[in-house]
């Protein structure tokens, strides 16, 4: 009688629950409009579930995932898999992968899962992921993992800001400098010439004066709350731990501008994982985060205490704080933000030394790299251009770069010969000697690099590159476009590659901001020197005044996007479409159907 009962009462609990079940691999997502509320300031936003960010979605290497994605918005929306290696029919970005999704339908993605790791997932239309639609993927192996942990969690950062991202882009087309809350002052030249003497800290003045731009400039936008998985410092995520476990912290970039650098102050932290591939362990103090990269750290508290994490903007301009403890309510204490960096004239990719000051008179609004990093690591030196207007170079169908003229409004900066200026020949993770951004952890200890990143496994053969590419990264500050060699999106031709050949990226930072550079569908080998270990990423980070050399494996047939992955550099033009030729024929896939949903 007991036990009839009590199968019963299962049966029935089990009946209670079906609708919400999920069968194996299948999983739903709504796209909403969503209250955002920072602490600071409530807004309306987009999200997924009824929230931002959106639900982490945990795959199995291996399955077939099955993905309803209802759209309960009244205008277009789309769903990009950032990092997820799939057919290009289900990558997620309009007028590319698909026409998106319209209001009120319901888009059926349908991919295998072939790999594991840290990704995410968000919006591909316009202004939507700023505004707060993204969230987190968890992947699980197929077999065991090569690093043990006892629990994990995702932190998610992102930099929410109390403006709508369409407006954010209204303000920065009508003034490039309207969300730099640090502008310089007389009183910082008095300090300048106090270092520098006056008659430097005049010709530094002037020099910037010139080129029309200012030495802080280095976050676009400023003003934004940072956020750990949807928290503010003053709400404080909190993830609970027992002394002497082994966490597994997921760190992802989601925000729309902001690069974070990572620490928790009186713990050492192991990096296992770099955009979702194992890399082989690096102990460190403080890491640098791009916007839309990921690292998985593993850290082990010891103490009976709680420990604070920090992740303050690249700019210093804010800082997003959380909190691991042995129990709920417990708090540690909060650093105080570093003070803000300078871009130099390195970052230019021009050094003065004691030869005075340069023509800038063909600057235009960017400036080409001082330095060339070698697969070794050392850098060469730029060809001396001072004075002469630097023609554009357009990328044709074939992938190869043509030399034309400049195009108005475009006018590309000169390439400035640093040889005789004092620049050094050493660069420490790709940014250049005397770089004002040039990154050193807190408490004097070890700050993660590229250079530190070695794969765990290879994942392709190493072998030579089949040709080269050069994407020059340009822009005009005063107008707000950025473009890839001179022009802008709306006005370029695709990149054509052909299936199965090995291509050498050049990027050229012709600008004096950092770029996070993502190709879809395909990885990206960051060359660093290391042959068959060089780590594999799905975005590399180009700083100003440098030159960075990836390579890809060119396995994924079909139309993909290639992009600086800041939001509004994306939107106003720095952004490509790469078409793949040949290969395989593609599976008919089902999950191209559409059906009305509400």
């Amino acid at each position: 009688m007991k036990i009839s009962y009590s199968l019963a009462a299962a049966g029935l609990a089990v009946a209670l629950l079906a609708p919400s079940l999920s069968v194996a691999g299948e999983y739903n997502l709504t796209v909403d409009r969503v209250t955002i509320d920072t602490g600071e300031f409530i807004r309306q936003g987009v999200g997924y579930n009824g929230a931002s960010p959106g639900p982490v979605l945990r795959f199995k290497e291996g399955e077939d995932v099955v993905i309803n994605v209802t759209n309960n918005l009244s205008e277009m929306t789309s769903i990009h898999w950032h990092g997820l290696i799939l057919p290009y029919q289900q990558d997620g970005v309009p007028n590319i992968s698909y026409p998106g999704i319209k209001p009120g339908e319901t888009f059926t993605y349908r991919f295998p899962i072939v790999q594991s790791g840290t990704y995410w997932f968000h919006s591909h239309s316009p202004f939507q992921e700023p505004d707060g639609a993204y969230g987190a993927i968890v992947i699980e192996p197929k077999g065991r993992e090569p690093f043990r942990f006892d629990r994990e969690y995702v932190v998610q950062l992102t930099d929410a800001h109390p403006h709508s991202g369409a407006r954010i882009m209204r303000n920065l087309k009508l003034m490039p400098d309207y969300y730099n809350r640090k502008q310089r002052t007389i009183g910082d030249f008095f300090k300048d010439a106090e270092k520098m003497g006056f008659d430097a800290a005049l010709r530094d003045r002037l020099d910037w004066g010139d080129m029309r731009m200012l030495p802080n400039d280095i976050e676009d936008v400023q003003g934004f709350v940072p956020l750990i998985n949807g928290k503010s410092a003053q709400q404080n995520w909190t993830g609970l731990f027992n002394p002497g476990e082994r966490v597994r912290l997921r760190f992802i970039n989601s925000s729309a501008m902001a690069y974070f650098d990572v620490r928790i102050p009186g713990l050492k932290m192991t990096v296992v994982q770099a955009d979702g591939n194992n890399v082989q362990p690096v102990n460190v103090d403080e890491f640098r985060i791009a916007v839309a990269e990921t690292y998985d750290v593993i850290v082990r508290p010891e103490e009976d205490k709680a420990f604070t994490i920090f992740a303050e903007s690249m700019g210093r301009t804010a800082y997003a704080r959380g909190t691991l403890a042995p129990r709920a309510g417990m708090e540690a204490e909060v650093p105080e933000m570093r003070k803000d960096p300078i871009l130099t004239m390195a970052d230019m990719g021009m050094a003065h030394g004691d030869h005075g000051s340069m023509d800038h008179s063909a600057m235009g609004h960017g400036a080409a790299p001082a330095t060339h990093t070698m697969p070794d690591g050392s850098t060469m030196q730029g060809d001396s251009h001072a004075g002469h207007q630097m023609p554009a170079t357009h990328t044709m169908p074939d992938g190869t770069v043509m030399q034309g003229d400049s195009h108005a409004g475009h006018q590309m900066p000169a390439a400035m010969d640093h040889s005789q200026h004092g620049m050094s020949k050493e660069v420490d993770g790709f940014y250049a000697a005397g770089s004002g951004l040039t990154p050193s952890a807190a408490n004097g200890g070890k700050f993660l690099s590229y250079n530190d990143l070695r794969a765990q496994k290879p994942l392709y053969e190493d072998r030579e590159a089949t040709r080269e590419i050069e994407l020059r990264l340009t822009g005009n500050m005063e107008r707000y476009i950025w473009s890839l060699n001179g022009v802008k999106f709306s006005d370029a031709d695709p990149i054509v590659l052909k299936y199965g050949e090995r291509v050498r990226f050049k990027f050229v930072n012709e600008t004096m901001m950092t770029h996070p550079m993502h190709l879809h569908g395909m990885w990206s080998i960051i060359d660093t020197g290391k042959g068959k270990w060089d780590p594999v990423k799905h975005v590399v980070s180009v700083s100003p005044g440098t030159t960075v050399y990836m390579e890809t494996e060119v396995d994924a047939p079909g139309q993909w996007a290639f992009h600086c992955h800041l939001a509004y550099h994306a939107d106003s033009g720095m952004f490509r479409k790469v078409v793949v030729e040949g290969g395989p024929p593609p599976k008919k896939s089902a999950s191209l159907d559409n059906k009305q949903g509400g």
